[in-house]
């Protein structure tokens, strides 16, 4: 256990970026903004960058939680963050995207699925409509089951099952994902309504259901291929997703 007692100029720099939501008996601690220039589509885009950790302890005492973040192995834990472009906290005018972390789409750019489409296209939307933000949710890969349990999943859909059926013959719900801490981060950041960048129903009710003002929503579909249209079709047709454009490959 590291014994690093922080002198307060260092302390004083880190506090400054903290806040404390209090969630019951736990707690969200946020800590942001920051600077983080990005390249998309070839352009240098600077957003404000926002991570969150959900913990045990309920303090403002922050020195207390950046002590025990030594003794803690954090890399072994996810811990989701949002990127924030504009004057998001007072323009009447936001758009937000809720995404679920997909390390095959996101990092490796599969086309298995849309994610990794999804993920850059909304950040340009974000950046074009001038005020945004993108929710980048750790604790969602395969909607809930976890990366290694995905892996087992596509083995299955490699076989002949679709996406809802293979997490439920792995003893998963089709979708677990839950959106309580980003809703709570969202309010923190935000009181104004937002509109949501989404296809799924259910990331609407989430919002509406946490009491939250929601001005609309706009579609997210593209980068439909031989590879991922049952996929897709599965999204509409047992997941509930809103088709606003026909899904087939070279559209």
């Amino acid at each position: 256990m590291s014994q690093t007692k922080f002198d307060s100029k260092v302390l004083s720099v880190i506090e400054d970026k903290i806040r404390l939501i209090k969630i019951d008996k736990k707690a969200i601690y946020l800590v942001g903004p920051i600077r983080l220039p990005v390249n998309l589509y070839g352009d240098t885009v600077v957003f404000k960058w926002y991570c969150w950790l959900n913990c045990d302890e309920v303090t403002e005492n922050y020195e207390r939680i950046i002590e025990k973040l030594s003794s803690v192995n954090l890399a072994e834990l996810q811990q989701s963050s949002v990127l924030v472009y504009g004057d998001f906290s007072y323009s009447d005018d936001a758009i937000i995207r809720m995404h679920s972390i997909c390390h095959t789409g996101d990092i490796f750019g599969s086309k298995r699925c849309d994610c990794g489409y999804q993920l850059k296209k909304s950040m340009k939307m974000i950046v074009e409509h001038g005020v945004g933000a993108l929710f980048y949710l750790a604790n969602h890969e395969g909607r809930g089951i976890g990366l290694f349990s995905k892996a087992l999943a596509y083995i299955l859909q490699e076989n002949g099952y679709d996406t809802v059926d293979a997490n439920r013959k792995l003893g998963f719900v089709d979708d677990s994902r839950n959106y309580n801490d980003a809703i709570l981060v969202l309010k923190a950041l935000r009181s104004k309504p937002v509109t949501l960048i989404t296809n799924n129903p259910k990331k609407l009710e989430a919002l509406k259901n946490a009491g939250l003002e929601v001005a609309g929503r706009k579609p997210l579909w593209g980068d439909i291929s031989e590879f991922n249209e049952n996929y897709l079709q599965t999204k509409i047709k047992r997941s509930g997703h809103l088709e606003e454009e026909r899904i087939c490959p070279n559209d």
